[in-house]
Order: C-alpha cells, then sequence, then structure tokens
C-alpha cells in the first residue's frame, strides 16, 4: 500500500542541460511509476472479480501463490540482512495453513500454524547440526514466527471469508474494495493536500490529509459493498470501512518500518510499480482478519 505518500522533485540536470525523461518511466508525485502501478492494479483485481464471480473456491488458490511468493520474498530480503528465518518449513506450514480452510476450516489452520511454529524452532534449533551451538536464535525464532503469523496466517483468514455463509464471495469483495477505496482515497488526498506528515519517523511521506481521505472514501466504499453486495445495515458498512482504513494504513506501517530495519526500499519487483507481492499485501493481510472479526460480530 501506498496510500497518503508524497515525493517532492523534478527533473535531474546535468552539466547545465535539462534531462529529457521517458513520460512512461517517470515516476509520479507519490513516488511511483502510476501507468503501470494502475495498469497492474486494474489486472489484478479483475483476476479477483473473475474468481470470485465464476470459481469462489479457486480463491483459496490465489492466496495460496500469492502468500508463497511474499513470503520467499520477505525471507530473501531478511536473509539479506543476516537474519537466518528457515524458508522450507515457512513454506509447506504457510501452504498447510491455506488449503487446510477448504475442508476444515478455522481449527485446521491455527493448527496448522502451531504446527508450523514447533517445526521452526527445532529446524532453526539443528539447522547448523548437533555439535554446533546456533548463533541468535532467540531473534531469528522471533522473526520466524512473525512472519508465520504476518503472512500465511493471515492470508489463512482471507482464504476462510469465502467459505463464510452463504455469500463467502462478497464478504471478500467487501476487503479487496475496502483496501482499495483506503489507497486510492489516501493516494489522492496525499498528493493534492498532503502537507502535514503524519508519522515521520515511521513513513515521512504520510501525511493526516492522506488519512483523512482514506477514512472518506473507506467509509463511503464500506457502506456500498455492505448494502449492495451484503444487504446489510450501512451502518455495518460504515464500522467495516473505517476498520479497514485502519488496518490498512497500520499494515503499511508496519512494512514501512520492517523495510527500514533493513535498510530496503520494496520487498520485490514483481509488480511494476507496486513493488512486489508482499508490497501489495501488507495492507490487505491485516484487514482481512479486521474484516473477518467485524462481520462475524455483526451477522
Amino acid at each position: 500500500m501506498r496510500d497518503h505518500e508524497t515525493t517532492p522533485g523534478g527533473p535531474v540536470t546535468a552539466g547545465g542541460e535539462a534531462t529529457q525523461q521517458q513520460p512512461d518511466k517517470r515516476p509520479s508525485k507519490a513516488g511511483r511509476n502510476l501507468p503501470a502501478a494502475i495498469g497492474v492494479g486494474v489486472a489484478l483485481g479483475a483476476l479477483i472479480i473473475c474468481v470470485l464471480l465464476f470459481a469462489p473456491t479457486a480463491w483459496v488458490a490465489v492466496v495460496a501463490v500469492a502468500a508463497a511468493i511474499a513470503t520467499w520474498e520477505v525471507c530473501e530480503r531478511l536473509r539479506q540482512g543476516g537474519i537466518d528465518v528457515p524458508l522450507v518449513p515457512l513454506l509447506i506450514g504457510g501452504q498447510a495453513m491455506i488449503w487446510l480452510t477448504w475442508p476444515y476450516g478455522a481449527s485446521a489452520t491455527f493448527g496448522a500454524f502451531a504446527v508450523t511454529v514447533l517445526v521452526l524452532m527445532i529446524w532453526r534449533l539443528v539447522s547448523a547440526g548437533l555439535d554446533a551451538t546456533p548463533r541468535n536464535y532467540t531473534r531469528d525464532m522471533a522473526v520466524g514466527v512473525f512472519v508465520a503469523a504476518w503472512i500465511p496466517l493471515f492470508a489463512s483468514i482471507g482464504a476462510l471469508l469465502v467459505f463464510d455463509g452463504d455469500n463467502g464471495a462478497g464478504k471478500v469483495l467487501c476487503l479487496m474494495i475496502g483496501v482499495v477505496c483506503s489507497d486510492v482515497g489516501g493516494y489522492a488526498a496525499g498528493v493534492l493536500l498532503g502537507k502535514h506528515p503524519m508519522v515521520p519517523a515511521i513513513s515521512p511521506k504520510k501525511s493526516w490529509e492522506g488519512l483523512g481521505g482514506s477514512l472518506l472514501f473507506g467509509v463511503v466504499g464500506g457502506v456500498l459493498t455492505v448494502t449492495l453486495i451484503l444487504g446489510e445495515a450501512w451502518w455495518i458498512g460504515a464500522i467495516l470501512g473505517a476498520v479497514i482504513v485502519v488496518t490498512s494504513t497500520l499494515g503499511d506501517l508496519v512494512e514501512s518500518q520492517f523495510k527500514r530495519d533493513l535498510g530496503i526500499k520494496d520487498m520485490g519487483a514483481l509488480l511494476p510499480g507496486h513493488g512486489g507481492i508482499m508490497d501489495r499485501l501488507d495492507s490487505a493481510l491485516p484487514s482481512a482478519v479486521a474484516v473477518w472479526v467485524v462481520l462475524g460480530l455483526a451477522f
């Protein structure tokens, strides 16, 4: 998520002569290649809508692939930063968490998470051999458990939504549309009005004006999706939209601090204009938990 961000700057000059930039490669005021970002976003949105409308159970496969790539991206970045998080048990355990949602539901997912943590503990303990003392074991294990919860467990909850009641696909749409509304509203308000930094120590490009735009778009999007897609009361949508904005923003801040700790800009480069898969999931993952809880309490 890149909402309510602004990046000052202009064309670079050399030797007193203005350089000429190609329009399709020049980053927008928000610091990214806007045409590429829009194109990728539309393509991903179309894929999600088609899956949810015509083959809802295939949503599990979409979530599984995205979570596997995101897990690899994060573990690779951690490895480059000198943190040894076992990739194999995270990938296998993460896939188990997600795919077990289909036949067995939440209990199997949380059971798979517990087993994954146990395997991580043992794997990291003996990874250097039985005769060697593990180095930075506590740090690496803490990060490993964090990654297991942050990506595959939260993703599994997003997968669980599609099996939740008679209109599970509609609940997933409420999630995804809510995250997009928060992102678009924050982006627009941040670019046009952003002047007051929100959390400069973590993400200096975020502004309070952008957050206001996220809230406006998010609440309106929540009301429309809950009333039109789920057929429920407007006030449930207003609450859901506001909660999604909060979790989306916090999710983005968590990833920003994570990348700041590692000294990197993006988790990957798979999606032009966005970065890696994890750079797109940072807002959706915690928001999936919020939607599951809010809609579960509401009806």
